[in-house]
């Protein structure tokens, strides 16, 4: 019997469950209802779920620790601003926490959360909230499509 291996290139379906070192689950696939599905090795997930799935074989099981520079990325602290009130979209009532679509100047849109609010300031963070975290996956691959 002969086991395809996960190679580049190779499009998988993936169940996975990502949690924090306390264990709490930030993500799963469960939560989205089907496996996630992409293409090895085309940057569409993390740089660390990428390089994990290389070599596994169809219904084949692993566990990873992935640090920041596998994932998100390290907290910058440039990507933390304060912005005038009058730029922040009328008619909504901005609260911390909130999360709002800001376009940078090439015209792509990113998520950022509010940090604070002030009488004439909003501080946003375009962190990701994973940023800075070390993530645990468990993984399972469950399709391999060779290109």
């Amino acid at each position: 019997m002969i086991f395809l291996k996960v190679e580049k290139n190779d499009v998988v379906k993936v169940e996975y469950t990502g949690k924090f070192d306390d264990g709490t689950v930030f993500d799963t696939s469960e939560k989205h209802g089907q496996p996630l599905e992409f293409e090895v090795g085309s940057g569409k997930v993390i740089k660390g779920f990428d390089e994990a799935i290389l070599g596994m074989a169809k219904d084949e099981e692993k566990e990873i620790e992935l640090d920041p520079s596998q994932a998100y990325g390290d907290r910058k602290e440039e990507y933390v601003q304060k912005v005038p009130k009058d730029q922040m979209p009328q008619g909504v009532d901005i609260k911390p926490g909130m999360v709002l679509a800001v376009k940078a100047p090439n015209g792509q849109e990113f998520p950022a959360s509010v940090a604070e609010v002030e009488d004439e300031t909003v501080t946003i963070d375009m962190n990701s909230p994973l940023a800075g975290k070390v993530l645990h996956f468990k993984l399972k691959v469950v399709d391999i499509k060779k290109k």
